[in-house]
């Protein structure tokens, strides 16, 4: 792939992080303290993720809890404060045909890197609702491990039939006086084996043939939840909270023609490493995960993409 970069403003450095959530801050701390003099584009949501989350408590470090924004912010400047780079922009091209890697920034500058860092992350799917938007971090989450600790003893609603939905609902059902599921079809996609669990769960209740309509709430967050059953019959159910478990979108799309995928779009690494199938590029974080999902796990994994791109670029 040939880009036409003779306007453009070219720069060549060591190691460029694309993303800026908990892997890519994490790989930007490593890096820096290994004296690789990292630069780090954050992308379309600096913070990644967590910014969207009202509170975290499950993040080591931070005994009395704290806000995901200002979570991301501390380990943002935990970086800066050892020496990374970080700038504002969202990479547009990428050629890793051949080493160096040539990765172009808002459609106007060249980074030509001697290695790349991905860490971009996965988007959680939404219904695009106007009332779901309204009430993210109000009481709509997409990740029951995240929030479900604030809904204890309180009533809320899975929406999902796939294995990830049923999962969730019985994690939350540990915590929650209520949980409803509301499944569009009349049976589940998921494994036998975990719609049994659901089955198996006395405070379960699974709303079968519905689609959400709209997520009703007030100034203090989330309140109930509107729904369309296919006979056509439209009611309310009142919850605390309304949780997604409707899957994730890797943000790999942009990298596709070179790195490797699977069919969910997760970038595939070589086992507990960071290495990717094109040498000198390496992937960290949820953009590489489909299992986990959370904030520790994707800042352990910017750290091994740290270690692996020192040792690369050390024995190259």
């Amino acid at each position: 792939m040939q880009f036409n970069v003779k306007s453009m403003v070219t720069e060549n450095i060591k190691v460029l992080i694309i993303g800026g959530g908990p892997a890519g801050y994490t790989a930007a701390i490593y890096a820096s303290r290994a004296n690789l003099s990292p630069v780090l584009y954050e992308g379309i949501q600096p913070g990644g993720q967590l910014t969207q989350t009202t509170d975290v408590e499950n993040f080591p470090g931070y005994p009395n809890g704290i806000g995901g924004f200002e979570m991301m912010e501390d380990i943002k400047n935990q970086a800066i404060r050892v020496g990374a780079d970080i700038r504002s922009g969202i990479v547009t091209k990428v050629d890793f045909s051949k080493r160096s890697f040539s990765v172009i920034i808002d459609d106007e500058k060249e980074i030509i890197a001697e290695s790349v860092i991905i860490a971009t992350g996965a988007s959680a799917k939404y219904l695009g609702l106007p009332s779901e938007e309204k009430f993210k971090g109000m009481g709509v989450s997409a990740c029951a491990t995240c929030d479900g600790f604030f809904y204890r003893k309180k009533v809320v609603a899975v929406v999902g039939g796939g294995d990830t939905a049923c999962e969730e609902a019985t994690y939350l059902a540990n915590l929650c006086q209520k949980v409803y599921m509301i499944v569009r079809r009349d049976v589940f996609r998921a494994s036998a084996a975990m719609q049994q669990r659901v089955f198996d769960t006395p405070n379960i209740e699974v709303l079968w043939k519905c689609n959400t309509q709209e997520v009703l709430g007030d100034e203090y967050g989330v309140t109930g939840v509107r729904l369309l059953r296919a006979d056509g019959e439209i009611f309310d159910v009142a919850i605390d909270g309304f949780f997604l478990a409707i899957g994730h979108h890797p943000n790999t799309d942009i990298f596709k023609d070179f790195i490797a995928t699977n069919e969910e779009g997760y970038i595939i690494t070589d086992g507990k490493s960071s290495k990717t199938n094109v040498p000198g590029v390496f992937a960290a974080g949820d953009v590489q995960d489909p299992t986990y999902r959370q904030a520790i796990i994707a800042a352990g994994s910017g750290a091994v993409a740290a270690m692996d791109v020192e040792k690369f670029l050390r024995e190259s």
